[in-house]
């Protein structure tokens, strides 16, 4: 029999190309701190200028395909597999070794003619500005999920998990994901991702949204999301949330999660129903010399709390094991973890 995995995430697959001290390149870009937007015609320089201007950190990254990661370094071995469009090119071949090194199966589709998507990752102090040029991960079909190979790999998962920034391209695909999942009584966990998914992407939440059993933001997603639905610009966190939770579902047996995180403060959490108030979970302070950066941490989170839940931990236990990995993340460069491993749940 095939080999199967219990977590089957899907998502952009991205190089970081990751600089320091690039307070310059925000004002010449007119990009803004601690943001994640796509590459428009004016940033495509950017790619070229970084290379030859700066000393650059090469780091395999793309949001799921860094929980992916994240998820895999708290399950054992052949738990978790992971896909989306690349080239046949040099950048998926670092993508593949990197996965393979953590222990994450790749199923990628590739796409001969195209390039491998990139994202420049510009560092200011503790806060990064994310621009991504998607060129071959904008060109997934959903048919992959139904060729030979992935096929099985989709129907013996139990846990499914998709990156928000897949939804500007591949709202069919995820919906291929959701739509087997509530059919199957499997989880599907979705991550806003950026704010401009929720500002501009509406449509394409709406459609998925309905199926989503666990959702993870952070706070700027969420007060986005908050103001493109109507919400008052005060609106607290705990009751984005909770309204987030309380969305129409398709399948509402299973209560829908809500995990929003905010950096170095409290995670607040919210179920679906009336009874529950959102519980709020400290984050530990790191000393101020102890962080590198913080690309990736949010990934991090992410992973570890899905791979926590696959591995049957309870949600106190989920948020703990995200606190833990998105705090070894922010002590290295990019999204990369610690190895040899440490123990996390």
């Amino acid at each position: 029999m095939a080999q199967t995995y219990p977590l089957f995430c899907i998502g952009n697959p991205l190089l970081d190309m990751q600089v320091n001290n690039g307070e310059a390149i925000l004002e010449k870009y007119k990009l803004k701190a601690n943001d994640a937007i796509l590459a428009g015609e004016e940033h495509m320089s950017i790619y070229e200028e970084i290379v030859e201007n700066h000393k650059i950190t090469y780091v395999a990254g793309g949001a799921a395909q860094n929980a992916a990661r994240g998820a895999a370094y708290v399950l054992p071995p052949n738990s978790v597999v992971y896909t989306g469009c690349v080239g046949s090119d040099d950048l998926a071949e670092q993508l593949r070794n990197a996965n393979s090194k953590e222990g994450v199966a790749s199923a990628y589709q590739v796409k001969q003619d195209e390039k491998t998507g990139a994202c420049a990752v510009i560092l200011t102090g503790h806060e990064r500005s994310l621009v991504t040029t998607l060129r071959a991960a904008e060109k997934f079909n959903k048919e992959h999920l139904s060729s030979p190979e992935v096929a099985p790999l989709v129907d013996g998962a139990k846990f499914y998990y998709v990156g928000g920034f897949f939804l500007t391209h591949g709202v069919e695909s995820a919906l291929v994901l959701a739509k087997k999942a509530s059919e199957t009584g499997k989880t599907f966990a979705l991550n806003l991702s950026a704010p401009f998914i929720c500002q501009f992407f509406g449509a394409q939440l709406g459609q998925v949204f309905p199926y989503v059993d666990l959702l993870i933001g952070n706070e700027s997603e969420a007060a986005a999301w908050a103001a493109a639905n109507g919400l008052e610009t005060t609106t607290s966190l705990e009751v984005i949330a909770k309204t987030l939770a309380n969305l129409s579902k398709i399948n509402p047996s299973r209560p829908r999660t809500v995990v929003i995180t905010s950096g170095p403060d409290a995670t607040i959490v919210a179920k679906s129903g009336q009874g529950e108030d959102p519980k709020t979970y400290p984050v530990g302070r790191l000393a101020d010399k102890e962080i590198v950066d913080t690309n990736g941490a949010g990934d991090m989170f992410a992973g570890g709390l899905i791979g926590a839940l696959v591995a049957g931990k309870s949600l106190d236990e989920a948020v703990e094991a995200g606190h833990k990995l998105g705090a070894m993340c922010v002590k290295t460069i990019g999204p990369q973890l610690q190895f040899p491993k440490v123990q996390i749940i």
